[in-house]
């Protein structure tokens, strides 16, 4: 029964990678109560791209929804990693920033507001450059003033991961949530193959990038607070439970001390394996896991 069980439920899965940016915003609300901000037909779009050669999207790669999630006020972000790999640029930073302040403006008027980022991201986008460096420093600013008041949730789903500055941003969120197809990190892989060399890291080795960048690893290791399956509904209800939970009592980003003791005590003459990290960290600073 167990397995039959199993199978119906695999069978009535809605994918979530599958999603564009702007159905995984719409999922995530209270039914009939989202509506999108700096839309499609508003034509904001980057003014930097076709100087480059590249046609631009009209929504620059970033949905902007409000509405309520659990009968409760929430905006939610979606970056559309099909458009330069849901890169950072002026526009689409300026809208994830604006979002934030005024979901934080909202706090501080006496209406509880949380936001949702949904980062599928390589982070700053290249041909933006510096503008891209200066937008993620003021999303990371505008989380930190959020998460005072709110919780901030960043859930990365696949097929691109979150990675770059906009890892930064996870980081600094108030709860993470992953599926086993994510990806996370600084550096993507091709970047550290690129600058330390195949012998470091080998970006064609497909089981390698997700033992060390991938859900599973960065959940077991404490770095994510869920880890669901590619399911829409799963992904909703973690998001539904981190709201109710509020903003937790210690940000992972303000455990320094406990982060730096842990880097202090590898032994870097050695490769370390990524389930011997498993077995050293455990799933310190981790909240749940949804199988």
């Amino acid at each position: 029964m167990s397995h039959e069980r199993d199978n119906a439920n695999f069978i009535n899965r809605q994918s979530f990678i599958e999603l564009d940016a702007r159905e995984r915003a719409k999922a995530l609300f209270d039914a009939g109560t989202s509506r999108e901000l700096v839309g499609p037909f508003d034509r904001v779009e980057s003014p930097w791209l076709p100087m480059q050669g590249v046609t631009p999207q009209a929504d620059d790669g970033c949905v902007v929804m409000k509405g309520k999630i659990s009968g409760q006020a929430a905006v939610v972000v979606a970056l559309e990693g099909a458009f330069q790999g849901g890169s950072m640029g002026e526009v689409s930073g300026a809208k994830l920033t604006a979002a934030l302040d005024l979901a934080c403006a909202d706090n501080e008027k006496g209406i509880p507001t949380s936001a949702v980022m949904l980062l599928e991201t390589g982070g700053v986008r290249l041909q933006e450059a510096n503008l891209g460096l200066a937008a993620i420093a003021e999303i990371m600013a505008s989380i930190l003033a959020l998460r005072k008041h709110a919780p901030v949730i960043s859930v990365t789903a696949g097929t691109v991961g979150c990675f770059g500055g906009m890892s930064l941003a996870a980081g600094l969120s108030s709860y993470v949530v992953l599926t086993r197809e994510a990806r996370l990190g600084l550096n993507g892989p091709e970047v550290i193959e690129q600058e330390s060399g195949v012998d470091e890291f080998d970006s064609s080795d497909r089981a390698l990038i997700w033992a060390i960048h991938g859900g599973e690893q960065r959940y077991a290791t404490g770095l994510a607070d869920a880890l669901v399956e590619d399911d829409t509904q799963e992904i909703v209800d973690a998001i539904r439970r981190f709201i109710a939970q509020g903003v937790p009592p210690v940000h992972r980003s303000s455990q320094v001390t406990l982060y730096r003791s842990r880097i202090a005590a590898l032994d870097t003459s050695r490769q370390w394996e990524p389930r011997e990290l498993r077995a050293t960290w455990g799933t310190s600073g981790s909240v749940e896991e949804k199988r």
